[in-house]
């Protein structure tokens, strides 16, 4: 073929757009697509499970024992708990990706070789491949086009896990008559004093200013992508709504809520506040352009673990999850669980954590964020009962 013939038939594929390769995925470039980093509030701890029982546990078993595997054969790093159920997978076209990790700190943690490994919201990297979210979403984000980070980051900072630990413990060993409050222990208190809020504030203003840094490595300009810097639900009620007695056994033998009214009062008007006041006061003093608050601290409002408007499934006279109604009716947070835990298939790190249930309502509300791609922010709360037509709570993002 002469040079005139090459030329004719190169004209003729680059007028049907055959003669190169198509340009690959980047900033604003390719399907669109959601990531979410942070700790197990968001990477979808307790996913598994919709609603809770003292009965058969397949009658709460949404998504089996593969539910946590974000690969073919398993977890990519074991205890991260990536729910299949988790918020980041909005669907419509657009791709979710879910970087976040239960027990995740905003730095890397448990990098010894027989530690349990966390990886935080920076830039870790080592020998062993093992890269911390931050990282993980700059090599992300290059490949693909980011419109918009959800952040959920600094309960473990404050020792969440502890907390819960500790409220439990102290009414399990102590009479109604003589109540051992959790609320009241100095290494309790000494966790929520303006100074430390001050230094937590800090530390997560710093993980979002790392999320920027890692889309600016990626080729990002801040008006590309949206950072939205989510808030803690909360999980339990006040203690006047909790539906068991404080007296006897029943608040934790059977609702798995073993906790006093005033340290449950304590934890919402407390601890809740003081994660998101971190997590607002960060977003405002981080000086980003583009970054906006999710509140989700009453989207589960009406469904927490032990209130007094939804029950176990025996409770409310409901065979399995998906029973019709089992949404409206059961709980959306997992139990506090302990004996149940040492065979399985429970495990003790879902307790408390929002469920099957919780985390879909979240993902509906992260989907009337994304908002087609012109991201924003707002409060989540319930708006009816049933679910839509993706099988989801039935929610609302106010403005």
């Amino acid at each position: 073929m002469g040079d005139r013939g090459r030329f004719v038939l190169l004209a003729i594929a680059l007028a049907l757009g055959l003669a190169a390769p198509a340009a690959a995925d980047g900033p604003g470039v390719g399907t669109p697509a959601v990531v979410t980093l942070g700790d197990s509030a968001i990477s979808g701890e307790a996913g598994r499970w919709a609603g809770n029982t003292n009965t058969e546990s397949w009658r709460v078993d949404a998504l089996g024992a593969t539910a946590y595997w974000d690969t073919a054969s398993g977890e990519s790093i074991a205890g991260c708990h990536r729910s299949k159920a988790a918020q980041a997978f909005i669907g419509g076209g657009v791709l979710g990706f879910n970087l976040a990790c239960s027990g995740a700190r905003t730095s890397t943690t448990g990098t010894g070789a027989d530690q349990d490994f966390k990886p935080g919201i920076d830039f870790y990297s080592d020998a062993q491949g093992r890269v911390g979210q931050a990282r993980a979403l700059q090599s992300l984000a290059a490949t693909r086009n980011v419109k918009a980070v959800v952040v959920m980051i600094g309960a473990n900072n404050y020792g969440f896990a502890d907390i819960v630990t500790r409220c439990v413990t102290n009414w399990a060993s102590s009479p109604t008559w003589w109540k051992n409050y959790c609320s009241d222990d100095s290494d309790m208190t000494s966790r929520f004093t303006s100074t430390r809020i001050a230094a937590e504030t800090a530390n997560v203003r710093n993980a979002l200013l790392r999320v920027r840094d890692a889309m600016a490595g990626a080729g990002y300009s801040t008006s590309q992508y949206k950072i939205l810097a989510q808030t803690y639900w909360s999980p339990v009620p006040r203690g006047a709504q909790i539906r068991y007695a404080e007296s006897g056994w029943t608040r934790q033998t059977v609702g798995g809520c073993g906790v006093w009214n005033r340290d449950a009062d304590w934890a919402n008007d407390v601890v809740v506040n003081a994660l998101n006041s971190t997590t607002r006061n960060a977003a405002a003093t981080s000086g980003l352009p583009n970054v906006a608050v999710l509140d989700m601290q009453t989207a589960l409002n009406g469904r927490r673990l032990c209130e007094n408007t939804v029950g176990l499934l025996e409770e409310r006279g409901i065979a399995a999850w998906t029973s019709p109604g089992a949404v409206d009716s059961t709980e959306w947070v997992a139990q506090i669980r302990t004996a149940t835990t040492v065979f399985g298939p429970y495990q003790l790190q879902e307790a408390s954590h929002a469920s099957y249930w919780g985390q879909l309502a979240m993902r509906n509300c992260l989907r009337q964020a994304y908002n087609g791609g012109s991201v924003r922010g707002g409060r989540c709360v319930r708006a009816s009962n049933g679910l839509t037509t993706r099988g989801e709570p039935q929610m609302a993002l106010v403005q």
